[in-house]
């Protein structure tokens, strides 16, 4: 685990202290991938001649930045990716072009359902990614990382997510925040 992604994770953290929350970002992030990746697995592409989608190769840029990370998290994030790939192919190949978007665009709306209730209704803030746009990639690596800790894996990550806010080096957002503007 590299600094960059120890000061991000902790920032991260202070948006995302309610479980509730926490669960709705599990749900809702796993949502949006699929939802992201379900239309894109319609496209075919051969490259060097094996036959995929657009899926997978829009997505390995962020697969490769979740493995840069952390090793294992991205590593993880990456099995789940396979799983979800697997699912949106299924779905593909049994469904229409309409149908797959009948059923993108629902989900697209319950996963930021999701995340909006579990940011307004239970943490009673805003989203992380209005105050740091790069939390935006970082969801699926908390979310990861709260399961690793919660099979006893990572004891690290544990320090950084469970720490007491009071004791926490300054965030993201509180190192860049300005000041008022003196009074003329």
């Amino acid at each position: 685990m590299n600094a960059f992604f120890k000061r991000q994770l902790a920032d991260y953290v202070e948006y995302h202290r309610n479980p509730w929350n926490g669960a709705m970002h599990v749900f809702g992030i796993l949502t949006l991938f699929f939802a992201a990746i379900l239309p894109l697995s319609l496209v075919p592409v051969q490259i060097l001649g094996v036959q995929t989608t657009l899926a997978p190769i829009l997505a390995l840029p962020v697969l490769i930045y979740w493995l840069l990370l952390d090793v294992a998290l991205g590593t993880a994030i990456l099995g789940f990716a396979v799983i979800l790939f697997a699912a949106a192919a299924f779905v593909v190949h049994h469904a229409s072009v309409a149908m797959v978007w009948s059923v993108t665009l629902p989900l697209i709306v319950v996963g930021i359902g999701c995340q909006v209730i579990g940011h307004r209704v239970f943490e009673q803030r805003q989203p992380a990614l209005v105050d740091n746009p790069s939390h935006f990639l970082l969801g699926p690596m908390f979310v990861t990382a709260k399961l690793f800790i919660a099979l006893g894996l990572r004891s690290d990550l544990a320090a950084i997510i469970r720490t007491d806010p009071q004791n926490q080096p300054p965030s993201f957002s509180e190192e860049h925040q300005v000041g008022p503007l003196p009074r003329s």
